[in-house]
């Protein structure tokens, strides 16, 4: 199997499923003509003409919004934000009408709403947000966000295939940092469905999205000093898999969660709550959390840095979990 990047791998499925049903339409700034903001839809244009690829004035609201109608015409539509962050412009699309049509008139919403998202690429405050949580709070929507090529292109097919619209976010800083071997032959991967990326029986890590790389990193560190975590990559925050999160802290009787979204309204609080319901007679410590700072991303190199979670804050957090 060959190697590729995550942006390849999205693109990939972009096309695969292009291919595979006509009623799957790209809509968005600059996917056509110039192949997207950092060239997910390269390609696509020639491939599938001005009808199934539909370059778009700068108005999230209005790619939303046409999006939401085509999916009630029977049409599957792609939507790209040039950058995650502008979806505040299209907020009230997204969770008044896009998110209620099921509930309020049965109409199925088959649509994905994709992006670049995250920091640790000096973008800047509005360039480089995770507004996830705002989605995770939403009735009637997906949230995907996964941190391997492999489960991209799973994710992404699994998304445009499912009659529910789906929140896709894409951290940008891992679109050509890594690669993986990804099989050439049609695949998904299940939304809804967290997996263990790395073993231990001493606490368990969760996380998602870049920070999933960063977990890793972290346990690798942990693993010299005899600490073995298990790592947890959710890949999607809604619906969230709740039963391989105690599962493992059943087993490891210690949980951190790390994520680059800001502290305040973060996963990690609901994650704790869960825990704390389900499994709370299996804790030997409290729940810890490594995350973003409650302030917009800056733009600045070494306050980007101090803002981020990274390994070593991961590293030192789990080391106190670990002694508790």
């Amino acid at each position: 199997m060959p190697e590729i990047t995550m942006l390849e791998a999205i693109r990939q499925a972009l096309f695969e499923e292009m291919d595979r049903d006509p009623a799957v339409v790209a809509i968005g700034e600059d996917i056509g003509v110039y192949g997207g903001a950092f060239k997910a839809t390269e390609g696509l244009l020639a491939r599938f003409g001005h009808e199934r690829v539909i370059d778009t004035p700068i108005s999230e609201t209005a790619i939303v919004g046409a999006a939401c109608g085509m999916s009630y015409l029977g049409l599957r539509p792609v939507a790209e934000m040039q950058f995650i962050d502008f979806i505040a412009c299209c907020f009230n699309q997204v969770t008044n009408f896009v998110a209620k049509s099921h509930y309020r008139c049965g109409a199925p919403v088959p649509m994905v709403l994709r992006g670049p998202s995250g920091g640790g690429v000096h973008g800047g405050p509005f360039h480089s947000a995770n507004p996830e949580m705002y989605f995770v709070h939403t009735p009637g929507l997906k949230v995907v966000y996964p941190s391997t090529a492999y489960d991209a292109k799973g994710l992404l097919k699994s998304a445009i295939r499912d009659n529910n619209p789906v929140l896709f976010f894409e951290h940008k800083f891992l679109y050509r940092r890594i690669k993986e071997e990804v099989p050439a032959g049609d695949y998904t991967v299940p939304i809804g469905k967290a997996v263990v990326r790395r073993q231990g029986s001493d606490l368990t890590i969760v996380s998602y999205a870049a920070m999933a790389h960063v977990a890793l990193e972290a346990a690798a560190t942990l693993a010299k000093d005899g600490i073995e975590a298990d790592v947890i990559d959710l890949r999607t925050l809604l619906p969230l898999d709740s039963e391989t999160i105690l599962a493992s802290v059943k087993n490891t009787n210690r949980l951190l969660i790390v994520h680059e979204d800001t502290r305040t309204g973060g996963i990690a609080g609901e994650i704790a709550a869960i825990v704390c319901e389900s499994a709370f007679e299996h804790l030997d410590a409290p729940i810890a959390r490594v995350t973003a700072l409650d302030t917009p991303v800056p733009y600045s190199p070494p306050l980007e840095e101090r803002f981020l979670p990274n390994a070593e804050k991961v590293v030192a957090a789990a080391r106190e979990l670990a002694k508790y």
